[in-house]
């Protein structure tokens, strides 16, 4: 069956042009003007991603965000004109899986819908066959016995490098902001658990081989978070 993908923004045109890119696709396509509509075609027609616009005419996207997130953990990739860093984590706290400022490039934004949906198909195909196992190019990691291997040869990591390196390959392709590793790894943000995570990072990414300017696994999202590759 072909995915379902939900465009909520205000203008038409702009609703129009994404509804025939992504259609070209080979995937189907609704969409919404305002946030009522979109919540309700949400649970109506259950899509597989929301492509969500936060200036919407009744309410704001981070509204609409948190609305959803109450009865779904659909995926939500946010396309919109505010671009400062603070708006961006703002959308991604609140529970976004992906940020794009406009003016954007079509052709990034249905990567990223690739990206979420193979994601998707891999945490299905993990669920139904309960695998433990991590594969992202030549690094493996497995959950049940607390290793990782990298071009087959075991890496060692502190007990909370293999926390983050766990919590990017399960949210494989998402963007995870640093509140909310934080929050996961420490247990809440304080004062000093932004320097312990970057700290953190440098190890576990010196410890991957991975050059800063070239990165394998791990991208920084400036000012956001991290987020791991997807293939």
């Amino acid at each position: 069956m072909e995915p379902l993908i939900l465009v909520v923004d205000d203008e038409k045109s702009i609703r129009s042009f994404l509804r025939i890119s992504i259609e070209i696709q080979g995937y189907k396509c609704i969409d919404a003007y305002d946030g009522a509509t979109a919540l309700m075609l949400a649970v109506s027609r259950n899509p597989d991603i929301m492509v969500l616009d936060l200036g919407l005419p009744d309410m704001d996207g981070i509204e609409v965000i948190k609305k959803l997130r109450t009865i779904s953990q659909m995926p939500i990739i946010i396309i919109s004109a505010r671009g400062h860093d603070r708006e961006k984590v703002e959308a991604l706290d609140a529970g976004a899986d992906d940020y794009l400022t406009k003016p954007f490039s079509v052709p990034e934004l249905l990567a990223r819908i690739r990206v979420i949906l193979r994601h998707k198909s891999n945490v299905n195909t993990q669920n139904e066959t309960a695998s433990s196992l991590f594969k992202i190019k030549d690094l493996m990691i497995d959950t049940d016995k607390h290793r990782v291997w990298l071009n087959n040869n075991e890496i060692r990591l502190t007990p909370n490098e293999y926390k983050v390196l766990v919590l990017l390959a399960q949210h494989q392709g998402k963007v995870l902001s640093h509140k909310f590793i934080a929050a996961n790894i420490w247990g809440g943000m304080l004062p000093n658990d932004t320097q312990s995570l970057r700290v953190c990072m440098g190890n576990l990414r010196r410890k991957l081989g991975q050059d800063p300017s070239q990165p394998e696994y791990i991208i920084t999202e400036i000012g956001v978070g991290y987020r791991m590759i997807d293939e």
